[in-house]
C-alpha cells in the first residue's frame, strides 16, 4: 500500500457522523421529529380541510335561510324539534346539533381520520417521512392527534356558528323542549355545552375505525367510505325491533343521548354508557390501528 492511500485510510470522513450504541446519530431525538405544529399546518393547507370546516360554518346559514323561505306546518301533531327551532338561538344550535348527529359530523371524522394516513400512502410520501427518520408510531400518534383537533374544531364551529346566528335571528330566549319544559338562557347554554361534549367523546368510535381503515389501506376514499358505511349500518340496524337489546351494542345507539339532559331534571345514564361504549370502541379501533401500521408495508 502507498504512503498516499495509507494517509487517506487514516482522515476521517467529512461526511461521517458519531453515532449511539443504538445507531442512531448523536443528537436525533425521536420525539422531536413531525412536530404537532408542522402536521397541523400541512392538513390546514389542504383544500378539503378548508371545505370541511367552512361548510359546517355555512350549514346553520343555510338551515336558517331555509326556516325562513319554508313553511311550518305541525298537521295538528305536537311540535316537534324543528318546528321548535325557531324559537330562540338556543333551540336552533340544538336543532342543527339534532340534524348533523346521524350523517354530517359521522362524514367529517371519518374524512379527517380516514385521510390521515391513506392519503400519504396513495402519494407514496409515507416513506420519506419514515427516512427522516420519524418512528412509525409516532407519525400515526401525530396524525390521529391533528385530526382530533380538526374535528373538534369542526365540532365547536358548527355549535357556535348555530348559536350565534340563532341568537341574532331569534333572540336570546329559553330552550324550550318540546315536552314544554323552559331553561333559563345560562341553564339551556350549560346543556348545549354538555351536549357538544358528549358529542365529542361519542365521535372517538368513528375516530378510531376510520384511522384503523386508513392505516389498513392505501385509498383515501375506501378507508372514509367504510368508515361512514358502518356508520349507517348501524344506524339501520338500531332501527330493528327485532334487535332488541342487542341494539345497545351499536356504537351509534346511544348518538343523541345528550337529548337527555336538555330538561329541568337530567338524566345522565344514557350518557354515560353512551361514553363508556363509544371510548372502548374507540380503544380497539386505535389498538388495531396502530399494530396494523407498525406491519404495514411503506417502502414498495
Amino acid at each position: 500500500m502507498s504512503e498516499r492511500s495509507e494517509g487517506t485510510a487514516l482522515v476521517p470522513s467529512p461526511h461521517t457522523q458519531p453515532v449511539q450504541p443504538d445507531g442512531s446519530v448523536v443528537g436525533y431525538r425521536p420525539q422531536h421529529t413531525l412536530p404537532l405544529r408542522v402536521e397541523l399546518a400541512r392538513q390546514l393547507s389542504r383544500r378539503r380541510t378548508r371545505l370541511a370546516l367552512a361548510f359546517l360554518v355555512l350549514l346553520p346559514v343555510l338551515l336558517l335561510a331555509a326556516f325562513e323561505i319554508g313553511e311550518q306546518d305541525s298537521g295538528g301533531r305536537g311540535p316537534t324539534l324543528a318546528e321548535m327551532a325557531t324559537g330562540s338561538g338556543l333551540n336552533f344550535a340544538v336543532f342543527t346539533l339534532y340534524a348533523s348527529t346521524g350523517f354530517l359530523l359521522a362524514v367529517v371524522v371519518a374524512l379527517f381520520f380516514g385521510d390521515s394516513v391513506a392519503s400519504e400512502a396513495s402519494w407514496s410520501s409515507l416513506k420519506y417521512l419514515l427516512a427522516a427518520p420519524v418512528p412509525r408510531g409516532r407519525v400515526l400518534r401525530q396524525k390521529a392527534v391533528v385530526a382530533a383537533l380538526l374535528s373538534l374544531v369542526g365540532l365547536v364551529l358548527l355549535t357556535g356558528t348555530a348559536l350565534l346566528a340563532g341568537v341574532l335571528w331569534y333572540g336570546a330566549g329559553d330552550l324550550v323542549t318540546p315536552t314544554g319544559e323552559a331553561l333559563p338562557f345560562p341553564t339551556g347554554l350549560a346543556a348545549l355545552g354538555i351536549a357538544t361534549g358528549y358529542l365529542a367523546v361519542h365521535l372517538t368510535w368513528i375516530a378510531g375505525l376510520a384511522l384503523w381503515l386508513s392505516a389498513s389501506t392505501d385509498a383515501p376514499l375506501g378507508a372514509v367510505g367504510g368508515a361512514v358505511l358502518v356508520s349507517i349500518l348501524s344506524q339501520i340496524l338500531d332501527q330493528i325491533p327485532a334487535l332488541g337489546d342487542a341494539r345497545a351494542y351499536l356504537p351509534t345507539h346511544y348518538a343523541r343521548a345528550y337529548s337527555d339532559v336538555l330538561a329541568e331534571d337530567p338524566d345522565w345514564s344514557a350518557m354515560t354508557w353512551g361514553a363508556f361504549a363509544a371510548l372502548v370502541y374507540a380503544a380497539v379501533f386505535l389498538v388495531l390501528a396502530a399494530r396494523r401500521f407498525h406491519r404495514k408495508d411503506i417502502i414498495s
